[in-house]
């Protein structure tokens, strides 16, 4: 095809091209939903049982959110490659079981190789198991779509879940102790000792943020935060559609 007004040739846009621009496409949304519009833990609500029990510091939110995001991807991986294999009467039982499986083998490396964490979150790494958030990716994305998708959805999502772990677990750390990366060498060895960041030598603490309470205040500020940022970004769409009605209606006026 040629350009008339400059007489120089345009390249025609290839389905190659075309298709690649819809996978992005399709990824970012997909990474926006799993990072906001569709949060596990401040949209969907779920996996509220370690998010609020494991969150008293900051290490042992990586901890356990960098778990439920290995367990996650392996399982999206799985479940998205037997998709077409596995019938719908069983295909619940099939999903908890590969789900088990990753989480158990995600338990062995953590008592391991993170032995003094692994006892600290307890039984809180098992019941990744029952994480309604990891089943419902499964079921909900894994099983209707391919495998790249599979593991974007599944990255994100995880990372979404993980973020508010660490955000919440540094925010009851501070009010609460005083401090920052505190017990960091759990994770990244005895270098990791003077990571430790001190807020100030007198001061007591919260007791309540470290406290089951203070998970609840912690996290339902962090929803409201949410909300009201979604809030504040619908109106300003609202306002510039109006003004955009307005401008069309005294064209079509003139």
């Amino acid at each position: 095809m040629t350009d008339i007004a400059q007489g120089q040739e345009v390249p025609a846009e290839t389905p190659t091209n075309s298709s690649q621009q819809s996978a992005w496409q399709d990824y970012r949304k997909i990474a926006e939903n799993g990072l906001w519009n569709n949060n596990q833990a401040l949209v969907a609500l779920l996996g509220l049982c370690p998010l609020l029990a494991v969150s008293n510091n900051t290490v042992n939110g990586l901890g356990l959110g960098l778990a439920t995001l290995l367990v996650l991807m392996s399982s999206n991986i799985l479940v998205s490659l037997i998709r077409n294999h596995v019938s719908d009467e069983i295909r619940i039982p099939v999903f908890i079981a590969i789900i088990a499986t990753a989480v158990t083998i995600i338990d062995l490396l953590m008592n391991a190789y993170f032995h003094t964490l692994h006892g600290i979150l307890g039984i809180f790494i098992p019941l990744i198991v029952t994480n309604c958030a990891i089943l419902g990716r499964a079921e909900a994305y894994a099983s209707k779509n391919t495998v790249d998708k599979a593991i974007v959805d599944a990255f994100f999502m995880g990372l979404g879940f993980l973020f508010i772990l660490v955000l919440l677990g540094a925010m009851r750390e501070i009010i609460g102790n005083g401090t920052l990366f505190d017990q960091a060498y759990l994770m990244f060895g005895e270098n990791a000792r003077s990571w430790t960041i001190d807020f100030g030598e007198h001061y007591q603490g919260v007791l309540l943020a470290i406290l089951p309470p203070g998970a609840f205040i912690g996290l339902g500020l962090l929803i409201a935060f949410k909300n009201y940022v979604d809030a504040k970004k619908a109106n300003k769409q609202q306002n510039q559609l109006n003004i955009q009605i307005a401008v069309n209606s005294v064209r079509h006026l003139n």
